[in-house]
């Protein structure tokens, strides 16, 4: 299981801020111990399995794993990325760029999560069905290889609202990064000290995660969040979720708090990028950016039976 996909194409739209730097970000003094007793904890579990099969996304956890998996067990290491319209464009061409850079092997394998009446109704446990349709994607290679699959779950992301954890463990799937105590501070941190552009990278969710729950999911909602989204980025918006509301009528356009009167100063310039992408109205979020901001939406969806 020599080699990836092929040769990657460039760069991802979100460059960390020090990637192309000589010397990767110094790693806190206060957590050097814990890093190196996570990742010793780390590269001894995989040590112990013959084979591993990665559910590798690009983002820093998976990233960190697939690079950890490759270097311990080389050809016994597999990365494999879902693709769907959930993925973005940009996180897909991360994704093959850095396992390409690490001579990491790489597949991609298509998922059906879209074709899954649950999964499109987007109850409050939307993630337990895509994560569903991972599994499911990958148990018949990983059954094939011989290995078992790993996420790249980390200690925080057991206390957030993730249904699709759940999912993963009624398939069997392993956590390798929690069971060694990663956290995601500890995850940058080890990524950092290993010298991995992504240490820095944005924290990049699913497209899914940025559609208000109880409206449906669609390719084409999906589609206008991505355009969006990467419009902003465009004008300097490194850090930027499109919520889409309203049966993706309405984007509420969330930025880091700092950079929220910056925004509202080029709001006849991000206004019209946001509505050519299909959107009907474009709002901002004076509150700013925050992870999980639309699971305010819960207790409401709970409420009604999925219905808003």
């Amino acid at each position: 299981m020599s080699g990836t996909t092929g040769t990657a194409p460039g760069a991802p739209a979100e460059t960390p801020a020090h990637a192309g730097s000589t010397a990767p970000a110094e790693t806190p003094a206060p957590i050097e111990a814990d890093v190196t007793a996570a990742t010793e904890r780390l590269r001894a579990a995989l040590a112990a399995r013959e084979r591993v099969v990665v559910a590798y996304s690009g983002g820093v956890d998976s990233a960190l794993l697939a690079y950890t998996a490759h270097a311990v067990l080389g050809e016994g290491a597999l990365a494999v990325t879902a693709v769907s319209p959930s993925l973005a464009a940009a996180e897909r061409r991360a994704a093959r760029a850095f396992a390409a850079e690490h001579q990491i092997a790489h597949l991609e394998v298509c998922t059906d999560e879209g074709e899954r009446p649950d999964y499109v109704a987007n109850g409050g446990d939307r993630c337990f069905h895509c994560k569903s349709a991972l599994l499911d994607a990958l148990a018949p290679l990983a059954a094939r290889l011989g290995a078992v699959v790993a996420t790249g779950t980390n200690l925080d992301d057991l206390g957030d609202h993730r249904p699709g954890l759940r999912a993963a463990a009624l398939r069997g799937a392993v956590t390798p990064l929690a069971d060694a105590g990663f956290t995601k501070a500890l995850v940058r941190a080890a990524a950092a000290r290993a010298g991995l552009a992504v240490a820095a990278k944005p924290a990049a969710p699913c497209l899914a995660s940025r559609v208000a729950y109880g409206d449906p999911v669609t390719p084409e909602v999906l589609a206008r969040v991505e355009a969006a989204e990467a419009a902003l980025r465009g004008h300097g918006f490194t850090q930027v979720r499109v919520r889409a509301h309203s049966g993706g009528t309405l984007a509420r356009v969330e930025v880091p708090a700092a950079e929220v009167e910056r925004a509202a100063r080029l709001r006849a310039v991000i206004e019209p990028a946001v509505r050519a992408c299909g959107f009907t109205f474009c709002a901002l979020d004076l509150g700013g950016f925050a992870s999980g901001r639309l699971n305010a939406l819960l207790p409401l969806v709970a409420a009604t039976g999925g219905r808003r």
